[in-house]
């Protein structure tokens, strides 16, 4: 009996030491530290609709710094030639807001759909899309006008 409760004892105190020191080495992991957004986008897509093609379309995304130190915008990189990223290299305040221009240039008739990855503050990442739909805009110039040649004929 004495046996069996000194081994009761002795397991007991085992586990009360290994949960003991598992709290005191604890560190805190990737998966559960949050981390604060502090970059926030009035939308982060933009459907232009229906546009000509051959006709540049642009469109202001803007930013506000939520967090409570400045915003550093890394880079804003497109995923193709046809769209352009214009950003401020100064950093962003806190509480302050700035813009990201993008510009697409509509060459190519159909469905479009492009990628703007923003990096700021070294290692973090957001996304926006811009998309629409570019129809063929007719060729030469602009259509013949009858009031002119009807202008032409009056005399004054």
């Amino acid at each position: 009996m004495i046996k069996t409760s000194l081994l009761s004892l002795f397991f007991f105190v085992a586990v009360a030491a290994q949960a003991q020191h598992e709290d005191h080495n604890h560190k805190p992991t990737q998966s559960n530290v949050i981390t604060e957004e502090i970059l926030k986008f009035n939308e982060s897509v933009h459907d232009f609709g229906q546009i000509p093609q051959g006709k540049p379309v642009y469109f202001n995304f803007e930013i506000v710094n939520t967090g409570k130190t400045p915003l550093k915008l890394d880079n804003v990189q497109a995923s193709c030639g046809c769209t352009t990223p214009e950003w401020t290299k100064d950093p962003i305040a806190p509480g302050a807001s700035s813009t990201i221009r993008v510009g697409y240039n509509a060459a190519a008739i159909n469905f479009f759909e492009k990628y703007i990855t923003v990096t700021y503050n070294t290692n973090q990442t957001k996304q926006l899309t811009i998309k629409g739909t570019v129809w063929k805009a007719p060729d030469g110039s602009a259509p013949a006008n009858a009031s002119i040649d009807l202008l032409k004929k009056q005399t004054f």
